[in-house]
């Protein structure tokens, strides 16, 4: 998604930047990266990552900083500045404290694709990176009706509709519409759901199972299922507008 937009003519996003993944929270001195708190898979379990206006770092100072350091890694004669980082979930009332002005676009992922894809950052056991998901995913819940401008989607959706996905974000921004140049790989959560139903089989147990179903209905909320990986439920529209 994020290399899809920064392609956009009226759209600059960060690129060879030497930071991982081009991540904003990596380029800037203003605030801690998630890494402080203990990196991908865990920095959620750490309450002091979560950031929002009430935040001592919010000032005129530091939106000025921010945007300094940001800015070196931008076209800033585009119209629309692009960052992306995995973070931003948990800190987006903060992001628009200083920026006020600020457009979100929220993509939610099925927590079984994003436990596996995580784990080659994190040396996290699986119950417990399903388990980061929720919580990070809850804290954005509760976040989002302070957010002024926001769109949420799935990245299932990205890859069964790419066009249209892509459209409806063109439209959330007010761009004009243009082809998309990126190719969206559409095997990936198969290979996950393949490895989890394969991790199941040998980990099969009453512990699991209970896991599974404890779990189950704070995953329900974001439309997804540990019980059943490939049903699907859309958003609510309500995810996608504040209040």
């Amino acid at each position: 998604m994020f290399k899809i937009l920064r392609d956009h003519p009226d759209i600059s996003g960060f690129h060879n930047t030497g930071v991982s993944e081009d991540e904003g929270q990596l380029l800037q001195t203003v605030y801690p990266a998630a890494r402080k708190y203990g990196g991908p898979g865990k920095f959620g379990f750490n309450p002091d990552s979560f950031l929002d206006e009430s935040s001592a770092l919010v000032s005129p100072a530091n939106a000025l900083a921010l945007f300094d350091q940001w800015s070196r890694h931008w076209d800033i004669s585009k119209p629309l500045l692009l960052e992306k980082s995995p973070p931003n979930l948990v800190r987006s009332r903060f992001l628009q404290a200083l920026f006020p002005n600020s457009h979100f676009i929220m993509q939610l992922r099925h927590p079984v694709a994003v436990a596996l894809a995580t784990q080659k950052w994190s040396r996290t056991p699986l119950p417990a990176l399903i388990e980061h998901w929720i919580v990070c995913h809850e804290r954005f819940a509760d976040d989002r009706r302070y957010l002024n401008r926001l769109l949420t989607l799935t990245y299932e959706e990205l890859v069964a509709t790419p066009d249209a996905c892509v459209e409806r974000i063109h439209g959330f921004l007010q761009v004009p519409h243009t082809p998309r140049g990126q190719q969206v790989e559409t095997t990936v959560n198969r290979k996950y759901f393949e490895r989890w139903r394969e991790t199941l089989k040998n980990q099969s147990g009453a512990k699991v199972k209970e896991f599974l179903q404890r779990m189950e209905p704070r995953v329900n909320r974001f439309g997804y299922s540990l019980l059943e990986l490939d049903r699907l439920t859309p958003l609510d529209a309500d995810f996608s507008r504040p209040g």
